[in-house]
């Protein structure tokens, strides 16, 4: 379709308000209908209702071409344009082509929003799909989550089970073998004690023979035994005559020494001290020989009951069993409070032994506690304690100690014996009254006889310091402050008193310094200013006794250090202070089980006879009241 004005063609625009135009300008009538009709065509495929009955018919008109001229006349007005347009499209659409293109256009904007709905629909429905496929995803990871878990439940609950009867598989094969080990066990008992059984039942036989064949020999000697007593009794009526005549021979010869030594004391003192044997104090030597002759009553007696005994009641004091015990604790006496407590309650108990003379066992007892403290383990301090305690209840044993000490170590008295030809045979025997030990016929070396002698007077030191609460020393600190008076008034100095006096001040200075104070330090300055001069004087370096420099210094280091003021190592127990009512609640228990025992058992005969027995024995060894 062309526009042509009066000077010629103009081109048009192919395309204007949604509407094509072609711009051939030889179409024919003919090409338009039948566009017309296709374009009807696809309207009514699209919007049946319109659908029209049927073509118009054209037949009639001519065949010329359909030419519009459009005049464009610059002179002419927009409004002229328009009407001429108007009219000339007038003639070129009639009222079904309006209406046609009226439906075009909605059928355009139908199919438009149709398809608008569909991709709205499409799209919902895509996202509506993507929602559900995501929920369903996220059930099915969620499900093979649970799966996983379930099946791992599953598979740990099964290995459990596995475990259990594994277990329980184990115990029971467990079982089953103790039960066997227990058979083969309780077989085995079985056979042993029948063996055993059998065994016992020959043995039980072979007693029973040994013991009819005993007794028939024992049948047999009873008339021989009938033949030998009548001897026997006659030998104890003389032994025993033999031993009171012995007694009253020693009790006499005591008695003369005494007498005599008493003699040679005052003689020594009108004599002077150039021809001086003796020196000791007056009541020193008054103390020793009453201990002494305590100790030689307690020995006689001791001897005399070694020779006779009891026919009815046979007690075998003399057993070196006794002697065996009393050793044994005193040797295992060590620095503590539970082990001093134990040996001395021990010692009481073999003292209240009614099978034992207490007379027997106090001389076993100084005895026993000599020889510990000659020991190299001994432990003075703690020896003293035990003496303490055992003292305290059986008194008269202190006296019998002291004796002991005073035989064994004259300067436990103190006392000194220089030598001279008229009172001693010879050396040898001078050196046994200083305590010298002979054996097999030879006697001790200076260097072990004073290593004793410091060993005795440790002893003594340590007993006269102990003080035990609850407890009394019967020779304690007061007999220690007369000892060293005496010692320092009548003593010479030498070797032998410097080694006893050192050994003394190391074990019962401290205590003495806590007691006397000043007193004691007048002492010391005595010893300082006479003692050791005198001592330093006689020291004489070529003579092998007077060799006396470690002894000096000793002594001089003991009060330039002080040592007083110090508490000696081990006079303190370890473990606390003695209790003295345990102590005294172990003894005495003990003492009433043994006396209950010896009257339920019958050891000393019938019931009432037992109390008896038991008051004669001790009235018969209870010794003398102490010094």
């Amino acid at each position: 379709m062309r526009f042509i004005d009066n000077k010629g063609c103009y081109n048009c625009p192919q395309r204007f308000d949604g509407i094509t135009i072609d711009p051939k300008p030889d179409w024919k009538f003919d090409d338009i209908l039948s566009e017309l009709n296709s374009l009807q065509i696809k309207l009514h495929l699209s919007a049946p209702k319109f659908a029209k009955t049927g073509p118009r018919d054209f037949s009639n008109t001519s065949c010329k071409p359909f030419t519009m001229r459009v005049s464009v006349d610059e002179n002419d007005d927009d409004t002229e344009s328009e009407s001429t347009f108007e009219n000339q499209c007038s003639y070129l659409m009639d009222e079904e082509g309006i209406v046609g293109t009226a439906l075009h256009e909605l059928s355009h904007e139908n199919h438009l929003q149709v398809k608008e709905e569909i991709r709205n629909k499409i799209s919902a429905l895509e996202t509506d799909l993507r929602e559900k496929y995501t929920s369903a995803l996220t059930q099915v990871e969620r499900y093979r989550e649970a799966r996983c878990e379930m099946d791992r439940r599953f598979d740990t609950q099964y290995q459990r089970k596995i475990a259990e009867a594994l277990d329980n598989h184990l115990t029971t094969v467990q079982q089953d073998h103790e039960l066997r080990s227990q058979i083969e066990e309780r077989k085995i008992r079985s056979d042993v004690a029948y063996e055993e059984a059998k065994r016992k039942e020959k043995a039980f036989h072979e007693e029973k023979l040994r013991q009819e064949k005993a007794k028939a020999e024992s049948e047999a000697r009873l008339g021989v035994e009938e033949a030998k007593r009548a001897a026997l009794e006659a030998e104890r009526r003389a032994a025993k005559e033999v031993a009171e005549r012995l007694a009253s021979e020693t009790s006499t010869r005591v008695v003369a020494r005494v007498a005599q030594e008493y003699a040679g004391l005052q003689m020594n003192a009108n004599a002077g001290t150039s021809s001086k044997v003796l020196w000791a104090a007056e009541s020193a030597l008054n103390f020793e020989q009453a201990r002494l002759h305590k100790f030689k009553e307690v020995d006689e007696r001791n001897q005399a009951l070694r020779l006779t005994y009891n026919k009815a009641n046979v007690i075998i004091y003399y057993s070196p069993r006794y002697h065996y015990f009393m050793k044994r604790s005193i040797n295992q006496i060590r620095r503590s409070t539970k082990v001093v407590s134990e040996k001395a309650c021990e010692i009481v108990k073999i003292f209240h032994d009614p099978h034992c003379p207490q007379s027997v066992s106090m001389a076993a007892f100084a005895q026993k506690v000599l020889s510990y403290c000659i020991s190299p383990d001994n432990d003075a301090f703690a020896c003293a304690y035990v003496i303490v305690l055992v003292t305290s209840q059986v008194p008269h044993t202190m006296d019998l100690l002291l004796a002991e000490l005073h035989r064994a170590c004259i300067y436990t008295v103190p006392k000194h014996i220089t030598y001279s030809e008229l009172a001693f045979e010879c050396k040898g025997a001078y050196y046994k009254v200083l305590g010298y030990k002979e054996s097999d016929g030879k006697l001790e070396s200076t260097k072990d006889y004073l290593r004793r002698l410091e060993s005795y007077m440790k002893l003594y030191g340590a007993l006269v310091q102990t003080e035990v609460q609850g407890f009394q020393n019967t020779h304690g600190l007061k007999e220690g402050w007369a000892w060293i008076a005496r010692f320092l008034n009548t003593l010479p100095v030498n070797r032998d008193t410097a080694v006893a006096l050192s050994a003394f001040l190391k074990m019962a200075g401290f205590a003495l310094f806590k007691k006397y104070k000043t007193q004691f330090i007048k002492v010391l300055s005595y010893i300082w200013n006479n003692f050791l001069q005198e001592l330093k004087a006689c020291e004489d370096p070529a003579r092998e006794d007077l060799k006396l420099s470690a002894t000096i210094r000793d002594i001089q280091n003991y009060m330039e250090d002080k040592l007083f003021l110090k508490e000696p190592e081990g006079r303190a127990l370890m473990g606390g202070v003695l209790l003295s009512d345990v102590f005294l609640a172990r003894s005495n228990g003990w003492r009433f089980g043994m006396f209950h025992m010896a009257t339920t058992k019958g050891v000393f005969g019938s019931a009432p006879a037992v109390l008896s027995n038991v008051i004669l024995l001790e009235q018969a060894f209870v010794l003398g009241s102490p010094v």
